[in-house]
């Protein structure tokens, strides 16, 4: 495929992971109807769509960052590349760390919004400041982005474990085992490290992933989303660690194989903030759903409908605050947004 198309399917595939994150952070049948059966029987509804489906975002995720980081790799590009993924990563997760914080921080002093949260005073001071953004203290969803940032800086590493195909299998075998066996590794998660090397493998030794669809290619895909389906059986029969990842994994993956680019065509314009998107849900996620939670009767339906709206709301909220951003404060918009 041309290098506008593989952008454009790149596109898709992180709007639909994002849609998904936004189901995995907007459960709300407790918060609505307490420790009642209808709660229970929402609660499972909305946990098969965040616990089953929604956990090949974040893999999903892992292994596009790996692969556009990859692609076309070599040592003289590695500079080039950490520049790039310090406007578009780091600044980004600095900043929307603190946003965070503070907004937490004054809306803790504030009575209404204070109820809303459920967090009590924070403290206001600048060790919180730096504790808010090492930790994500406040922006949960971005320890993704802390991750990331740590396999960034790896890339030397990895690229000389993973440029031969002998020493990349080896290499992922081995953090493969520490899934399965449960190991953690200091500092990095290990199956973090395991969905952004195959990533990275992919984009040095499995380039046919670019190429236009052909039959061999979406019957391959068929039998990864296979295998990536009995994996998701084994994982609700056995709850292993290794078969959580093996489905979190090979379903992306699947799921790219047997898409036929040529079908997607160009993506909508609110489709094309997903990193916006990504930082800024969490917190509107949880304040609408406080927020009708205080006024709803406890009903079945609503909740239920709130859920199911919730990503679609999330796109339109996050696409018109991006166009008044890009229109009246450019460049803040720019660095909120990575640069994208």
């Amino acid at each position: 495929m041309g290098e506008e198309r593989f952008r454009n399917k790149v596109t898709w595939f992180t709007f639909f992971y994002s849609i998904l994150v936004v189901w995995v952070h907007s459960y709300n049948g407790e918060l609505f109807l307490g420790k009642t059966i209808q709660g229970q029987t929402l609660t499972k509804v909305e946990h098969f769509f965040g616990d089953t489906v929604g956990q090949i975002a974040v893999p999903g995720f892992f292994v596009i960052s790996a692969y556009l980081f990859y692609r076309n790799f070599h040592w003289k590009s590695l500079g080039s590349k950490w520049k790039s993924r310090v406007r578009s990563i780091i600044i980004p997760y600095v900043l929307w760390n603190v946003i965070y914080y503070a907004g937490y921080a004054m809306g803790s002093r504030l009575p209404f919004i204070t109820q809303v949260m459920g967090k009590g005073s924070i403290p206001f001071h600048l060790e919180s400041i730096g504790d808010a953004v090492i930790h994500s203290r406040y922006l949960y969803v971005f320890w993704y982005l802390q991750q990331l940032i740590l396999l960034l800086a790896l890339a030397p590493v990895l690229y000389l474990l993973l440029k031969r195909v002998w020493s990349g299998v080896l290499f992922l075998g081995i953090v493969f085992g520490a899934v399965w066996m449960a190991e953690d590794f200091p500092c990095l998660n290990e199956d973090a490290l395991l969905y952004y090397g195959v990533g990275a493998f992919l984009a040095l030794h499995g380039r046919f992933l670019e190429q236009g669809f052909y039959r061999k290619r979406g019957l391959a895909g068929l039998g990864i989303l296979g295998a990536g389906l009995i994996n998701f059986y084994f994982t609700k029969e056995l709850f292993q660690p290794g078969t959580i990842v093996l489905y979190r994994l090979l379903i992306p993956i699947g799921l790219w194989m047997i898409t036929d680019e040529k079908l997607l065509g160009s993506p909508r314009p609110w489709m094309e903030c997903n990193f916006f998107l990504y930082a800024i849900h969490f917190a509107l996620v949880r304040l609408v759903n406080k927020a009708v939670a205080l006024v709803a009767p406890p009903v079945f339906w609503i909740p239920m409908l709130l859920y199911l709206m919730m990503p679609g709301l999330m796109v339109a909220v996050s696409f018109w605050i991006s166009v008044g951003l890009k229109r009246y404060l450019p460049k803040l918009w720019s660095v909120l947004n990575g640069g994208r």
